[in-house]
């Protein structure tokens, strides 16, 4: 191999910044790829799952013999069966030394926590038997009483679990005065009363399913060196991690697969109960085992999110300057403190003051069990919930000045020039601009025409009344620096790897810890090598998905993949860059300080002398002519460990139409503008905010978990949960602001779920503002005809009450949180990576 003496070729056009359809998109939309479901074995066999009907009871027998005898049924297996085999599921976010968590097996033996718990599990050589011979199956139980209201369970008058003597599971604390990062909240508080205001509302955050594309399935295979898992997973590695930690079976042991995972929002971040059995089966049979849930499995006992009251107190000055924010957090934690769950209300924790300057700060959280699915992540994981809260009582709190709800935000935003910013949290936020993207979203929206709209509606008295509802946000995405999550107790850091191979034929293998099921990560991880090395986009090719071809890794969450996962990328490609350096100069004849790296091409400094990078791949990996003592690889990896977490940021406004004689409600109108920082694929990040904005619009109109009395999910099908479809939405007026990250080379921010984080409570302030002047307070989501129609007739005096189906009582966490620890804990500006 030898140095062309010829002027280096024009450089290509750069990929960042630029749309590119998704790589992974022509197999994946065809179907012609590899879904777990899709994964057959000789010989395997099939699992189908017996399930409580009831939310608490004890089991007093299992008959299993008519099920046995079915035709090829193998086994079937219960909790006493599986007691020595199954391990247990573990919660990885104890957010209290104290903390109150049940011991969660995958199968138990004596008694279910909530409907849809596994009691028994059926193996058979087919799918269709396993579920025949699963109906045969005879449960005697005996019936217990259920903790179901979130509110009453935390007083403990029913008992999750009657062993473990009550249902709070953990009180978590942070205070600005405590934490030194602010003043005294209560004093802010008291004397706002007395010269000032004080707005205090409470909000409900229904409970929500993940209800992603493809159902969960796994299917494991015990007769290799190595047992091998399948698994519809976000989490691959974690998922490794947790089965060595609880089952026996070395790590080492272990490689699990996610291969193309049809959608996750949050819902396969956890261990499952059901990936353990499968486990254990495969095991115990020594063959293989696939099991795969149907849809109202995955309603039913797939983990939920959200699920909260919040209590909000805020104190202003008469002007409204705010000067305090208090906020007392009931948390339900369904039946066991899953994976995450315990931790999601503490990541909302450090966004309640979102974008505002806060001087004084106070969170109280208590979770709680109750005999329910147990809850976990769901797209934002604890921020939405914290965004949905403090953008409802900013609009109270103009309400009460009698301003527009813009004024009184940016009255009280942090201002561009004020970034770097700590806020009164503890974290700092490095970058943004929300007045810019105000501004832009404003003039989009026709923001003072539509005001003009609903002046002239509202003074006709035209049936269909306009709303128009606010919402600017932040969020703390890019999970997270290790240390800030060792300081919350978290169980694992928030590093990401990444490796770098240069073949021989000058093709480039790229291999990412960071998990995609959906997102785009082959498209957008191929723009900045090809752009970094100076290659062709076409000749990069992404590995992820696989313990054994990507070892290390934490996997796909919290917005993490581009400014984690791609700064770890970015890391591995320099060092393939400075390994080449040396054999660029040996083959060019050049002082190693004379070599210059452009557009994938090595010059000399000063000539026209230059050599491609993936030239010198070849040369290095025939390793004819290297410079003495060189190792004849170019492969380079990285791990990268954040120095801070990610800011994105932005204004979302929203108009919706409300038919006062029906309820009916009609949206308008929807424009965003985000600040998510350089963009490096637009069609990918337009993609992203759509989808987000659906799921958050959802929570605000359609979507609510529902359970009766006996704690029966009733909403188990798409039939009664109601997910959107396209004839439902209308078409987003999408924009973007830019302020690049100043804490990552790409200067990227987090996109994945800032559609959802904002959405909804723009949606919610523009069904009040529609119907505000008939003495309507507020309506607890989903904003459905029926709730915003009884809103409408009952007015001021019946709409907390009547539209809500609130209990009058609230819990306040603060005082009836005693005997659990009062802790100040969190990210300070010392440990939120200053």
């Amino acid at each position: 191999m030898t140095a062309t003496q010829d002027a280096p070729a024009a450089a290509p056009q750069l990929e960042i910044g630029r749309d590119r359809r998704r790589k992974e998109d022509q197999r994946l939309i065809t179907g012609r790829t590899k879904w777990t479901d899709n994964i057959q074995i000789t010989g395997m066999l099939h699992l189908a799952m017996v399930r409580s009907p009831f939310a608490h009871a004890k089991i007093t027998n299992i008959e299993v013999s008519e099920a046995k005898a079915s035709r090829n049924v193998v086994d079937v297996l219960t909790g006493a069966d599986l007691a020595d085999t199954q391990g247990v599921l573990i919660n990885a976010w104890p957010i209290t030394p104290d903390q109150v968590t049940p011991v969660h097996l995958p199968v138990p033996a004596d008694r279910v926590t909530f409907a849809g718990e596994i009691v028994a599990v059926v193996v058979a050589r087919s799918a269709a038997e396993a579920r025949d011979a699963a109906e045969l199956v005879d449960v005697d139980y005996e019936e217990l009483p259920a903790a179901l209201d979130l509110k009453e369970a935390a007083e403990d008058k029913v008992l999750a679990h009657p062993d473990l003597g009550t249902n709070k599971s953990a009180f978590w604390k942070f205070d600005s005065a405590e934490a030194g990062t602010g003043g005294n909240v209560e004093e802010a508080i008291a004397k706002a009363r007395e010269d000032g205001i004080v707005v205090e509302r409470e909000f409900r955050q229904q409970r929500l399913i993940p209800a992603f594309m493809e159902p969960r399935s796994t299917v494991v295979d015990p007769t290799g060196e190595q047992l091998t898992m399948w698994s519809a997973t976000q989490i691959p590695h974690i998922l490794r991690f947790a089965l060595a930690a609880t089952t026996g079976i070395p790590e080492s042991k272990i490689r699990v697969i996610a291969p193309d995972v049809g959608g996750g929002f949050g819902g396969k971040l956890q261990t499952t109960p059901e990936e353990w059995i499968t486990v254990a089966v495969a095991r115990r049979t020594g063959k293989p085992v696939k099991y795969t849930e149907t849809r109202s499995e995955s309603l039913m006992a797939a983990h939920h999110g959200r699920d909260q009251w919040q209590k909000i107190t805020l104190a202003a000055e008469k002007d409204g300057t705010v000067t305090g924010l208090k906020v007392d957090l009931l948390a339900d934690l369904g039946s066991y403190v899953s994976l995450v769950g315990g931790g999601v209300p503490v990541l909302g924790a450090f966004m309640f003051n979102a974008i505002y300057k806060f001087p004084a700060y106070q969170f109280n959280c208590q979770t709680v069990l109750t005999n329910k699915t147990w809850t976990d992540a769901y797209r934002g994981a604890g921020r939405p919930e914290a965004t949905f809260g403090i953008e409802r009582i900013m609009d109270e709190l103009a309400l009460e000045l009698g301003v527009d709800p813009l004024v009184v935000r940016e009255q009280n935003w942090i201002k561009a020039e004020e970034f770097p910013f700590t806020t009164v949290a503890g974290l700092e936020y490095d970058s943004g601009n929300y007045e810019a993207a105000t501004e832009k979203a404003k003039a989009s929206f026709g923001y003072d025409e539509l005001r003009a709209e609903q002046q002239r509606r509202r003074d006709s008295g035209d049936k269909v009344q306009l709303g128009i509802g606010v919402s600017t946000f932040t969020e703390m995405c890019g999970l997270a620096p290790s240390r800030v999550l060792g300081s919350l107790d978290y169980g694992a850091g928030g590093w990401e790897h990444a490796s770098v191979r240069m073949l021989a034929t000058g093709k480039v293998e790229i291999v990412t810890g960071a998990s995609a099921h959906g997102q785009g990560h082959e498209t957008a991880f191929s723009q900045i090598v090809a752009d970094r090395l100076g290659v062709p986009f076409e000749d990069v090719e992404v590995l992820h998905g696989d313990t054994q071809v990507a070892p290390k890794g934490l996997d796909t969450y919290g917005s993490r993949s581009l400014v984690v996962g791609g700064e770890a990328l970015v890391k591995a490609v320099d060092k393939v860059v400075e390994k080449a350096k040396p054999v660029a100069a040996h083959l060019l004849e050049a002082n190693i300080d004379d070599i210059e790296f452009k557009a994938g091409t090595f010059g000399v400094r000063g000539t026209d002398q230059g050599i491609s990078i993936q030239d010198i791949a070849g040369a290095t990996f025939v390793a004819h002519n290297l410079p003495d003592g060189m190792e004849p690889s170019l492969d380079s990896d990285a791990t990268y460990d954040p120095i801070n977490f990610n800011y994105p940021h932005g204004t979302h406004l929203c108009a919706m139409e409300v038919d006062t004689e029906t309820g009916q409600v009609k949206m308008r109108k929807y424009t965003c503008v985000d600040d998510i920082g350089n963009i490096i694929n637009p069609l990918i990040v337009s993609g992203q905010v759509h989808g987000g904005l659906v799921q958050g619009i959802a929570q605000a109109l359609w979507e609510e978990a529902v359970y009766d009395d006996a704690g029966t999910l009733v909403s188990a099908s798409f039939v009664d949960y109601l997910v959107p479809t396209a004839a439902d939405t209308i078409s987003y007026d999408v924009g973007h602001n830019s302020t690049p990250s100043l804490t990552n080379t790409l200067g990227t921010k987090g996109v994945g779920e800032a559609g959802t984080i904002a959405s909804t409570p723009a949606v919610v302030n523009a069904v009040l503002d529609a119907i505000r002047q008939f003495g309507v307070k507020d309506i607890q989501m989903p904003c459905t005809p029926e709730r915003v129609w009884k809103a409408i007739q009952q007015g001021t005096a019946g709409a907390t009450e009547d539209t809500t189906g609130a209990a009058a009582a609230h819990f306040d966490p603060a005082t009836d949180g005693e005997g659990q620890t009062d802790r100040t804990a969190g990210a300070s500006s010392e440990g939120a990576g200053q």
